[in-house]
């Protein structure tokens, strides 16, 4: 007798389930306009998204004044981690005298036991790029 009470029960919580699922055209506009996406993300070469992507990277190479101002600068302008300051002339000297391709060297791969990192931590800079900071510091130093 229980059982046949509980699956009455169960039949009619379907049948009125089913009756709920009827919404009119305007009811389910109202429904998706309240639940759908704040935003959208797009991919750069997605045409499906509603404006152009933006590339991500600039066209060309960076200016040594630009890598210098992303990159270089939090150290090179404080003195942090014993980096030569940018402009002063006593601390760049002994590293000028040594010649552009061994600060290069140091820009591009760091320096062992010292905080100067592989490009200054600039994963994205090119080598050329991390050069014309070297030379714009060096230009700046003098």
């Amino acid at each position: 007798m229980i059982n046949r009470v509980a699956i009455s029960i169960m039949a009619i919580l379907l049948a009125a389930g089913a009756f709920a699922a009827d919404l009119t055209d305007a009811q389910r506009a109202a429904i998706e306009e309240r639940i759908k996406p704040v935003g959208e993300s797009c991919l750069e070469g997605d045409n499906s998204c509603g404006a152009p992507a933006v590339a991500a990277a600039p066209a060309g190479p960076r200016s040594g004044e630009e890598v210098y101002n992303a990159a270089c600068l939090a150290c090179h302008s404080t003195g942090a981690a014993g980096a030569p300051k940018v402009g002063d002339a006593a601390a760049w000297a002994d590293r000028i005298a040594k010649g552009t391709d061994v600060l290069y060297v140091s820009g591009v791969e760091g320096v062992p036991g010292t905080g100067m990192m592989a490009k200054g931590g600039c994963m994205s800079c090119s080598d050329e790029e991390i050069h014309a900071a070297v030379d714009y510091m060096v230009v700046n130093s003098q």
